[in-house]
């Protein structure tokens, strides 16, 4: 039996899709696409009530995990080669603090307000407002990561490549398709070109037909 993801292509669930590539996995691809409303139909609700990707089938009588932190966490403590979680305690929570932040802030708040502002308020008179406020969010996160990129580097814990780094692929990708300049963010676009030189990341690309320019 082998996993089955479900993922929507260019999607946040990508980052799920590679580190199941990194670590060799065998997993059925169920593709769901949010801007096709799949993710609202009764049989991807079926599957995860939440109407959000990724969704994460795992084998035997696990049943479903839903949450993007939840699942990388997951996969990497579940598969030891390659590491993709430290040993040391102290910088496994260096992984959850930048997971939980890129998930809660930078995903949820800052690009919820982008695409979705009709999930903060009923109003469509304050949808444009919302917007606006969420690429300030964005903008100022995007500068964030790039501080903490320049600091430490290459990877965000460093030296360690690890499952928060294909979420921050996602979310260079995202920025320039809200039409964000990241250009001027010199340590996340070395931060990408290394990620693009990763074999198992240019498969899930190809496969999710996305391309991030440079």
């Amino acid at each position: 039996m082998s996993y089955q993801l479900y993922y929507s292509p260019g999607a946040c669930s990508m980052a799920v899709h590679i580190v199941l590539e990194e670590l060799a996995l065998p997993a059925g691809l169920k593709p769901v696409r949010v801007r096709d409303g799949d993710t609202a139909k009764p049989e991807y609700l079926a599957i995860n009530p939440k109407g959000r990707v990724p969704a994460l089938v795992i084998p035997g009588e696990a049943g479903v995990l839903t949450e993007l932190p939840a699942i990388l966490t997951f996969l990497a403590e579940s598969h030891d080669r390659p590491v993709l979680l430290p040993s040391d305690a102290l910088w496994r929570g260096r992984a959850q603090e930048w997971l939980a932040w890129l998930a809660g802030w930078m995903h949820g708040t800052g690009y919820g307000l982008i695409w979705r502002p009709h999930r903060f308020s009923a109003d469509p008179d304050d949808a444009q407002a919302l917007r606006e406020q969420g690429l300030n969010v964005v903008a100022q996160a995007n500068q964030d990561v790039t501080a903490r990129l320049a600091q430490r580097g290459p990877w965000a814990l460093g030296d360690q490549y690890s499952v928060v780094d294909p979420f921050l692929l996602v979310l260079f990708n995202w920025g320039g398709l809200v039409g964000l300049d990241m250009s001027e963010h010199t340590a996340w676009i070395e931060h990408t070109r290394c990620m693009l030189q990763r074999p198992a990341v240019n498969r899930v690309l190809e496969r999710e037909a996305v391309t991030i320019p440079l």
